[in-house]
């Protein structure tokens, strides 16, 4: 089997509002030491936030030069699916993963989620909040509920059988990622990465488990309902009606 060397990795990070806890997942990220010596590429996209996102990473960004910080921001708040676009389009590492700005997902674990890239094993990783035996804050009912449908709808249009779909730790090679015509700029991204991912022949998709230190909205979490059914809405669309 030949292993594919990974030189570096970009960690994608699209922030909205974020500037109060920011530097708090950065300092996560910086302090991450990747196996096989990988380099960190962080790619920061401001989708035109509101308080003072943008003063927080500058003032990360000069204090912690050592950190390999890409800054970007959108002029016109667009949704979080178009800042992963620019973050995706601008990576120039061999592998992709997404972070999310807030504090529910741990980078302590990109090792784990690498491994199986690494290895020659997979194209693509799912990092899954509902196997293995990690840590996971125990919060909303039907918002977990919710996720499984979600999945288990995806799952049947795409016949994978994932068991976390909307998790925000996906990790590609960057060839992969950067093929894809991507078009939803809200929590669309989700289901349409999925179903395009799913159609690429001979892709090798795994999954592992994480862990989940979620929000409550009041912390800050900002998808609701209506994304919910935003979800299905691009489960039926890329799977059924836009190929």
């Amino acid at each position: 089997m030949e292993i594919s060397p990974i030189q570096q990795l970009s960690i994608v990070i699209p922030a909205y509002n974020e500037g109060k806890t920011i530097h708090l997942i950065l300092d996560k990220v910086k302090s991450v030491q990747l196996i096989n010596g990988i380099q960190k590429e962080v790619i920061i996209v401001n989708d035109c936030s509101k308080d003072d996102t943008e003063a927080a990473i500058l003032r990360y960004q000069s204090q912690n030069p050592d950190l390999n910080i890409q800054y970007f921001k959108h002029e016109v708040n667009q949704g979080k699916g178009a800042a992963l676009h620019t973050g995706i389009q601008c990576a120039t590492g061999d592998v992709v993963i997404i972070q999310d700005a807030d504090l529910e997902y741990d980078p302590n674990e990109y090792n784990v989620l690498l491994k199986p890239i690494i290895d020659g094993f997979a194209d693509v990783v799912y990092g899954s909040r509902f196997m293995g035996g990690r840590p996971h804050r125990i919060l909303f009912f039907w918002h977990t509920i919710g996720n499984k449908f979600l999945t288990f709808l995806s799952n049947a249009m795409t016949n994978l059988n994932l068991t976390d779909m909307e998790t925000c730790y996906k990790v590609f090679r960057r060839e992969t990622i950067q093929s894809l015509k991507l078009q939803e700029k809200r929590f669309g991204f989700e289901p349409e990465v999925t179903a395009k991912i799913s159609r690429i022949p001979k892709i090798r998709i795994y999954e592992v488990g994480i862990s989940y230190y979620g929000r409550t909205y009041e912390e800050g979490k900002k998808i609701g309902a209506k994304d919910g059914f935003r979800a299905i809405y691009c489960i039926l669309k890329y799977n059924l009606f836009k190929r």
